[in-house]
């Protein structure tokens, strides 16, 4: 272990432990990986091979310690499909577990004919709905979201993702001065609840002789294309 940093805040270690537990899981990986925007990525984070209980039980606490941290209300729970509905289901009991018992939703892509019909499942949605997803790439999702909420009567009010990878947005083609993170804050006028993010996360790659070897990649890739 490299020299002992100043010890860090609360939400600062809770962060630290995410990134590390999102390596042993095989879920953050470094090397090289092509963005939806075309860039050549040292690292890449797939929430989808949280793929046993034992580590979708793990995030649900992550999720669950960030979003109580981060003293955020609301009233309802909205998982988007696909990868927003085990998250929002497993986040739901997990924030029961510690006391704080929220309604829980989710849509289907397609409208069921039959039956009670509609795209969305589970309790009405009404009041501030907090939105979890696993990360935000372009804000594409968390507008189709607001769409199906808002025409629900309901309020589109947070969002919580995994990781903020604080990197500049893409549109036709371009980058911009903006993350897509701050683009859903400033814009869509939602919160946002990482349970990390990029500047957490190379902290941990500089201060582990483990991972160090992927700090020098990262931040290059963050001076290049990272936002404030």
């Amino acid at each position: 272990m490299n020299q002992a940093a100043p010890t860090a805040s609360a939400p600062d270690a809770l962060a630290e432990q995410f990134v590390r537990f999102a390596i042993d899981a095989g879920v953050l990986r470094f090397g090289e990986f092509k963005t939806k925007a075309g860039r050549m990525s040292p690292y890449f984070f797939n929430a989808g091979l949280f793929d046993d209980g034992a580590k979708l039980g793990r995030l649900a606490q992550f999720y669950a310690q960030a979003i109580v941290a981060s003293g955020i209300e609301f009233d309802v729970i909205f998982g988007p499909a696909y990868k927003g509905i085990p998250l929002g289901a497993t986040v739901a009991v997990e924030l029961a577990r510690l006391g704080l018992v929220k309604p829980f939703a989710y849509n289907r892509k397609e409208a069921k004919d039959h039956g009670e019909g509609g795209t969305l499942v589970g309790a009405p949605l009404k009041g501030r709905v907090l939105i979890v997803d696993d990360v935000i790439s372009a804000g594409t999702a968390v507008r189709e979201s607001i769409r199906l909420i808002e025409a629900a009567g309901a309020t589109p009010h947070a969002v919580a993702i995994a990781l903020d990878r604080q990197e500049k947005a893409t549109e036709d083609g371009r980058d911009v001065p903006w993350s897509a993170v701050q683009y859903v804050r400033k814009t869509l006028g939602l919160k946002v609840c990482a349970i990390a993010d990029l500047a957490q996360l190379l902290r941990v790659l500089q201060l582990s002789d483990n991972f160090l070897q992927y700090y020098e990649a990262v931040s290059a890739y963050r001076t290049r294309y990272g936002v404030e």
